[in-house]
This record gives structure tokens, C-alpha cells and sequence, in this order.
């Protein structure tokens, strides 16, 4: 079976990246990868072909921005059932054994594959996933995140869908990357003029967007040992918090820039809203994860799209996030 894995593993490898590599290199491997994949991969170039015309609109919400993108291919993901008995009666699309036949990937430090994302919302949209069917789970992933946005810096941001926030393959650890700055509360994030400042200490600051109508917590260090000791530590005061030993509900945007790792944490009450599972044109199918609340909604079906307004993207913000109050409560107890 080892032996069966390791030569399915060739056969789906385009390049290698190790911990040796030279920084940089990663970026160049990415793009030679999906230069490559659109030749050879004929879903892959009808995604992005179908990209081209995706229709975008910008709604002005209170105190902030949001962009929404009609994107018909995006139906599977954001209409995905998430049920156990489904998600295990279904084969699994990251497992290596069910990738499409001319899909390959990059092989980041013996463990992950970097594969193109064939049902994209950028012009430049990546998978990141483990070559094992293990789950959706962030603490023992914290590292690694921090090293892929080291070495896919400064073009790329890398995101994490909870299992219970987003994430369409909740049984299978994965991340995904959108270039960077592609998404409004990136910028957004820098604005001094939003930031409450709510922590520093041993290299490690933490602020909260004000009047941003969903909370975002964001946490800059440029020590990674440090910023790996604190966001365990957050962890475990969260589960506290919430009185349980689950993970908690979030969705995460993590880049790395000028020797800083900066981290935008969007923490969840809730999956998907109500006005989700309603029927007929009452129905509309926005699923809520990082891309989203980072201010790109993205609406499968033409009636969502049109239909969407300030009003609508407020309410479905603050119904599926935590209050500011429970970050707040979180640090109190941290420090």
C-alpha cells in the first residue's frame, strides 16, 4: 500500500519544494504549475476561461465595502452538503486517488500538495492539501501555515475555512491561497484609523476592526515561536470560553510581508445563516467563508446576485459571527 501511495505520489508530483529551497522559488513554482495545468488540464483552462466573465458589483455597507462576484461555477462548493453521512458516503476530491487524471501539484516538504484550484474566484486561485485523508483541523496545522505564507510571500495570501465554517471538504486538512491584497479587509487591516489595539506583549500585537459589521481580529508578530505560543494559547481560552473541546468556529487569513506574519481572525457563531435554508425565491444561497467576510461574497445564482444589498450582507455577517465582546473576553483571560 506504501509502495502503491508513494508511486500514485510520482505521478502527481510537478515539482518538489523542501525546507531547503531557495526563498522565492515556491512563488515561480506556483506559476509555472498553472501555466502548465492550463495546457494540459482542460478543466482547469475552462475555469479560468469561465473567470473572464464573471459580473461583479460593489455594495456600500455601513463603514465598510464589499464586493460581489456572480460566479455560476462556484454552485458545487457554496451549495455542498455538509452532512456527515454525505460527506462520508462521497468520495473525497483531495485525496489523491480521486484527483483528476492530468491534475498535478507541488510537493511542499514531503506532506502537502499545492494544486490549482479548477473552479477559481481569482485570477490566481490555489489548493493546498495534505497527501493524507486526515481532518480539517488548525491547531496542528499552525506551522505550516506559517511557513507556506513565508514562502508564498509577498504574492499570495493563504486562507483556512474551519470545518464547521466554510471548509467543503471539512474531513480532509487543506488551505487555499488568493493573491495577496485580493480581498477588501486585507487592506482594510492596515488602516490605522480602524484598529482598537487590544494586546502586546513578548512581540506579539492584536487589534479589532471598529464598525467593520463582523469581528476581525487582527494578530502581527514578526517572531514566529512567539506568534505559534500565542495562537495555541488563544485556542485553548477560546474552547474555555465557549465551554467546549472542539475547535472553534473561524475562518483565518494569514500573509507574510516584510518579516511580518499577519493574521486576520474571523471567529463564527454559525455555519451558514437562515435565509440559506429557505425555500424557493425566498432562498439565497450565500455561504459565508474567509473569501466572503473578506469582503468578496461570492453568489453562484443570477437572482442572489442582483438581489444582494447593504442590507442583506450586514445581516448575514453579523448572524454567522461572534460579537467583538467575545475577543475581548478571550485576551482578559489570556493575560
Amino acid at each position: 500500500m506504501i509502495s502503491s501511495n508513494n508511486s500514485l505520489l510520482a505521478q502527481k508530483t510537478y515539482a518538489v519544494f523542501s525546507s531547503t529551497s531557495t526563498h522565492g522559488t515556491l512563488v515561480q513554482l506556483c506559476h509555472n504549475l498553472m501555466e502548465q495545468q492550463k495546457l494540459q488540464w482542460p478543466q482547469l483552462a475552462e475555469g479560468y476561461a469561465a473567470l473572464e466573465s464573471v459580473r461583479i458589483r460593489e455594495i456600500v455597507c455601513s463603514n465598510y465595502t464589499v464586493s460581489v462576484q456572480f460566479n455560476p461555477n462556484r454552485i458545487r462548493s457554496t451549495g455542498a452538503d455538509l452532512n456527515p453521512k454525505a460527506i462520508q458516503e462521497r468520495n473525497c476530491f483531495l485525496c489523491l486517488e480521486h484527483l483528476p487524471e492530468p491534475q498535478k501539484g507541488i510537493l511542499y516538504r514531503d506532506e502537502f500538495l499545492l494544486l490549482c484550484n479548477p473552479v477559481p474566484i481569482f485570477a490566481r486561485h490555489l489548493t493546498f492539501s495534505s497527501i493524507h485523508h486526515i481532518p480539517q483541523e488548525l491547531e496542528s496545522s499552525l506551522s505550516i501555515l506559517l511557513d507556506l505564507s513565508r514562502d508564498l510571500s509577498p504574492d499570495f495570501t493563504v486562507f483556512y475555512n474551519g470545518p464547521k465554517s466554510g471548509a467543503s471538504a471539512p474531513d480532509h486538512l487543506h488551505f487555499q491561497m488568493s493573491p495577496r491584497r485580493a480581498l477588501p479587509i486585507e487592506c482594510d487591516a492596515v488602516d490605522m484609523r480602524r484598529r482598537k489595539r487590544l494586546y502586546y506583549k513578548d512581540h506579539v500585537a492584536g487589534c479589532v476592526l471598529m464598525n467593520y459589521g463582523r469581528t476581525a481580529f487582527v494578530v502581527e508578530s514578526t517572531n514566529k515561536l512567539r506568534l505559534l505560543e500565542f495562537l495555541k494559547n488563544i485556542l485553548e481560552v477560546w474552547k474555555t470560553v465557549l465551554g467546549s473541546t472542539e475547535e472553534p468556529k473561524m475562518n483565518i487569513l494569514c500573509s507574510y510581508q516584510e518579516d511580518l506574519w499577519r493574521l486576520i481572525i474571523l471567529p463564527r457563531r454559525k455555519h451558514r445563516p437562515d435565509i440559506y435554508f429557505l425555500e424557493g425565491d425566498d432562498r439565497v444561497l450565500i455561504s459565508p467563508a474567509a473569501v466572503d467576510l473578506g469582503g468578496l461574497v461570492v453568489t453562484p445564482l443570477e437572482k442572489d446576485f442582483l438581489r444582494a444589498d447593504a442590507k442583506l450582507i450586514e445581516s448575514i455577517f453579523a448572524e454567522v459571527t461572534e460579537p467583538p465582546e467575545l475577543i475581548e473576553k478571550i485576551l482578559e483571560k489570556l493575560q
